[in-house]
């Protein structure tokens, strides 16, 4: 079974003991960590995974859940202390002051209680909003930056950093290499030119890049970035078993999406071993909305 495979450098981590009270709309989580031996943290790194690559989970903008809203450090704990060795794939914008903050939209209106775009707000002046969970519950968490992402990331979760238009690569760099993290923070490219630059400007970070067809894997080719720095996002659809074989020759690793349809598709179906299947056909990622119970169906006994 995978969970046998990955024990030998996974963290065990434990589970969260939550409370809830909803008050005038607002959603308010308390967790406590169940008592564990103290476990030094120190494999939970790209290198380690690289080193033996055991199936990943992707926590999609972080994973969110009733009353864990995305992009909320909150919310990483609460996907960390249920899915060993997670990915939290979560998204930098920038205010108008220019410090970086885990934001999807363009505007605030929908995850926040606040409204416009978040490109005219100093970053002081979000400190007066909450964030918005995906039922629409307001939460007691407020707007986290890629700063606070980065420090409570380490030894704890892999990072996949979405950055949005207009947010300058260098500046995420400049985050990364500020908390040591090239090798727990892994930035995702669109466009080949982008994955270029960024190796170009810290040789060190793993980018994720567009793996979706013959002429992507041309471009990677192309591209002259060491194989073993790339992800190679091949959609949300399924490949066929002679694509994920070409980029298993090259040398770089696969993620799925299976965030929307594939998803949706297992949830009407109700049957998650799909998921086995994806891993079983050459996914060595999957990026999925539903992290905790993907990882249930993945690492179970």
């Amino acid at each position: 079974m995978y969970v046998k495979n990955i024990l030998g450098f996974l963290l065990c981590f434990s589970l969260i003991v939550s409370c809830q009270n909803i008050e005038k709309g607002t959603v308010e989580k308390q967790s406590t960590p169940v008592e564990t031996d103290e476990v030094e943290r120190t494999s939970i790194s790209f290198d380690a995974w690289f080193t033996n690559p055991q199936p990943l989970v992707s926590a999609h903008r972080g994973g969110p859940y009733p009353g864990y809203p995305e992009n909320a450090i909150e919310t990483f704990e609460y996907i960390a202390n249920q899915v060993p060795f997670v990915i939290i794939e979560c998204d930098v914008s920038m205010t108008k002051d220019s410090i970086l903050v885990l934001m999807h939209d363009k505007t605030l209106d929908r995850t926040t209680t606040g409204t416009g775009n978040i490109s005219d707000y100093m970053f002081s002046e979000l400190a007066g909003f909450k964030l918005v969970d995906n039922e629409g519950q307001n939460t007691i968490y407020q707007i986290p930056t890629l700063d606070q992402a980065l420090v409570w990331g380490k030894n704890k979760a892999l990072f996949t950093l979405d950055v949005k238009r207009g947010v300058p690569f260098e500046k995420v760099l400049q985050a990364i290499e500020k908390y040591n993290a090239e090798d727990y923070a892994a930035i995702i490219t669109y466009r080949i030119q982008d994955a270029i630059l960024i190796h170009s400007l810290n040789s060190e970070v793993i980018v994720s890049v567009s793996a979706r067809d013959k002429g992507a894997l041309k471009q990677i080719r192309d591209a002259g970035i060491p194989n073993t720095n790339l992800l190679g996002f091949v959609g949300t659809s399924e490949p066929d078993s002679a694509h994920y074989k070409q980029l298993h020759e090259l040398g770089i690793k696969t993620i799925l999406g299976t965030l929307g349809n594939l998803d949706n598709s297992a949830v009407a179906k109700g049957d998650d071993t799909i998921y086995k299947t994806y891993i079983s056909n050459g996914a060595n990622i999957i990026a999925t909305d539903r992290p905790i119970e993907v990882a249930n169906v993945l690492y179970e006994n």
